[in-house]
């Protein structure tokens, strides 16, 4: 799927002197930023969107006493 995006003029430099200096296109830059960032973004999307129904009392919650209850780990 081809995406274009707008980059700042420093960052778009970064990326050229990166590109030019390790012989590697800008595109194999771009697809490892990604790679290695989407998860963490997608942890923290995901997380405040639980959070948000949390609040919102649209998400069941339970309590550690009642969980390690559930669970057997109360000695």
């Amino acid at each position: 799927m081809a995406t274009s995006i707008r980059l700042a003029p420093e960052i778009e430099q970064r990326l050229d002197y990166l590109a030019t200096r390790t012989g590697r296109t800008k595109a194999y830059y771009l697809r490892e930023i990604i790679d290695q960032g989407m998860e963490e973004i997608e942890d923290y999307y995901l997380a405040a969107d639980v959070l948000a129904r949390v609040r919102k009392g649209q998400e069941q919650v339970h309590s550690a006493i009642d969980v390690r209850k559930d669970l057997g780990l109360d000695g």
